[in-house]
């Protein structure tokens, strides 16, 4: 199970985002407006390149 969800600071107030959280191999990702639909998970190493991919802009 997830744990220690948080969003970005950057979103503010709204619930218009998502959500990370931990898991014991990973991450887990869910939709802040509709958290009881669930959510998907990723490896670390996944993880990893997603955040290289879009501090480097590759999603532009």
């Amino acid at each position: 199970m997830p744990y220690n969800w948080r969003k970005s600071s950057r979103s503010g107030q709204g619930n218009n985002c998502v959500e990370v959280g931990r898991t014991p191999n990973g991450a887990a990702v869910r939709d802040t407006k509709d958290r009881s639909a669930g959510y998907f998970t990723t490896t670390g190493q996944q993880w990893s390149a997603f955040i290289d991919a879009v501090k480097n802009q590759r999603f532009d």
